[in-house]
């Protein structure tokens, strides 16, 4: 009994026994507070009060038209004829013939071409002008920038009609390049189209990416200077992933733009020669008012909204993923 007292004294006179790792606060850790978080995010109903209007707005402009148009995907209405005042609902029969339609596949296939080749183009072009414009000297970063901005705020009508005349025979481009006669946007209308897309949107990329481009912290790029860091580095390793968020909204943008760009393409080929420039939008209104399937126009529709929605899923979920 008197040894098991001593060895009990000695131990309370060392010292507290030190927990078990893993199993109690560490020195110098601050222990969290007990209960719910005070600075978590937190849903408070009074702001719905402050939402309405806008929820109101979004509803009646967006919501309940989009509804409706789904809606009329499933019906036979026509834009003449008896189908246009007694239309009724037909089930998944235009889904049928959607599915059959080898026109539509086709014009499928040409959205998707055209906007991944105006997606490259805008963006490439776009960063590499807004880095060039950076280091150059003052007048000439105001001449550039300023064509590229001209170019962009051009409306679409009149890009169109100016590519028009430029890629025709006897047009701009084969008079500068001793081909008179060659008629560029018959014999490569798609790639002719994506072209006169991609120079009526380097403006917008170029602007904001530039306005990305002045953020980024010059303390970075000093310290990869001392570094010795070349200027590839610098881009891949500094640039490029602090322009992350701001490529991927601009990809966005220029996606969505270009899926509704729908006088650009009709003002220079209206979807020819044959289908090789039908895109979603030119073939939806084809069937729509010059066919008068309004029904089947409408369901071609609701495909390009099921497209936007896919991208934008997609983008949100990229400009998530951290660097």
């Amino acid at each position: 009994m008197s040894s098991q007292a001593n060895s009990v004294a000695m131990a309370g006179a060392a010292g507290p026994v030190p927990a078990a790792a893993g199993t109690g606060p560490r020195p110098g850790v601050p222990t969290p507070p007990a209960g719910k978080r005070a600075d978590r995010e937190r849903f408070q109903w009074s702001s719905l009060s402050l939402l309405a209007p806008s929820l109101v707005l979004l509803a009646v402009l967006f919501v309940i038209p989009v509804i409706y148009a789904f809606y009329l995907g499933f019906t036979n209405l026509e834009l003449v004829g008896p189908n246009a005042v007694t239309w009724h609902f037909t089930g998944t029969q235009n889904l049928q013939r959607l599915w059959s339609d080898p026109t539509f596949f086709l014009s499928l296939r040409l959205t998707l071409v055209f906007i991944i080749g105006s997606i490259v183009g805008v963006v490439v072009i776009g960063l590499a002008l807004a880095m060039l414009l950076q280091t150059a000297v003052a007048p000439l970063r105001i001449l550039v920038g300023g064509i590229v901005v001209i170019a962009w705020m051009m409306p679409a009508i009149t890009a169109g009609m100016t590519w028009y005349a430029s890629t025709t025979a006897s047009g701009t481009f084969g008079t500068l390049l001793g081909m008179p006669n060659s008629d560029f946007l018959h014999h490569e209308p798609l790639l002719i189209v994506t072209l006169a897309n991609v120079w009526s949107q380097t403006g917008f990329a170029m602007l904001v990416l530039g306005a990305a481009l002045r953020n980024i912290p010059r303390e970075v790029l000093e310290a990869a200077d001392m570094e010795d860091a070349s200027r590839w580095q610098r881009f891949r390793l500094i640039t490029l992933p602090l322009l992350r968020p701001t490529i991927v909204t601009t990809v966005l943008l220029i996606t969505l733009i270009s899926l509704a760009n729908f006088a650009l393409i009709y003002v220079m080929t209206q979807g020819g020669p044959g289908n090789a420039t039908n895109i979603l939008p030119l073939y939806s209104y084809q069937q729509a008012f010059e066919f008068n399937n309004l029904a089947y126009g409408a369901l071609v529709g609701n495909v390009m909204v099921l497209i936007c929605a896919i991208f934008g899923v997609i983008y949100v979920r990229a400009s998530r993923v951290r660097t």
